[in-house]
């Protein structure tokens, strides 16, 4: 942070948004500069949607801007994990309006067993069901695409179009907690809706 931030280093996030309220406008640049990584590693967790970084990063401090309006101390967690969810929920609202996805991205080789929602009983893991294709030849790349394009075909007629939203954030490696936030559903109805894709995908294979 640089030295004209410095009266504002020692506040809480609270503190900064009670004295913007109260008409001191320099703090929203402090708390820009403060949530700036934030928003830049949430564009990066998106970008796997097909959505342009610099948009993202342009949604995402729009995302900040309505958090640092709506946030209610008495209400909400912390402003951290309230801004946090503002970002990732205006993100993937840009997303899906802008209707960018065309495919799902599954050649990313992103498992679904990575453990990063949490307990995952079933297990599936896309990498170890799709083939490796490290060593294949020409004429196995080409069965390897077609492979591939099936289970996107496939995929996208068989889902239901909350288990797409929820596949999608889970794929940027969002918590069961922090999917069911962003779509406003319950956890469990995440939890849920993961299990019967990951189901479905191992019939399709």
């Amino acid at each position: 942070m640089t030295d004209r931030y410095s009266n504002y280093a020692h506040c809480s996030d609270g503190e900064l948004i009670e004295r913007l309220r109260r008409g001191e406008t320099a703090v929203m640049d402090y708390i820009c500069e403060k949530y700036k990584n934030l928003v830049r590693i949430k564009a990066k967790s998106m970008f796997i949607l097909g959505a342009d970084n610099e948009d993202l990063i342009q949604e995402g401090m729009i995302g900040l801007f309505k958090a640092v309006r709506d946030y209610d101390a008495g209400r909400d967690a912390s402003f951290s994990t309230f801004a946090e969810l503002c970002i990732s929920r205006q993100m993937y609202t840009a997303v899906q309006a802008s209707k960018r996805r065309k495919h799902f991205p599954l050649n990313t080789y992103i498992s679904l067993d990575s453990g990063a929602a949490g307990d995952d009983k079933e297990g599936l893991n896309l990498a170890e069901l799709l083939a490796d294709r490290a060593e294949l030849s020409p004429e196995e790349l080409f069965l390897d695409k077609e492979r591939v394009a099936y289970l996107e075909k496939a995929m996208e007629e068989e889902l239901s179009e909350f288990e797409k939203q929820v596949l999608d954030l889970y794929m940027t490696g969002m918590t069961y907690s922090q999917i069911a936030k962003v779509l406003g559903r319950e956890e469990k109805a995440a939890d849920n809706a993961l299990q019967r894709l990951k189901s479905k995908i191992k019939r399709m294979l």
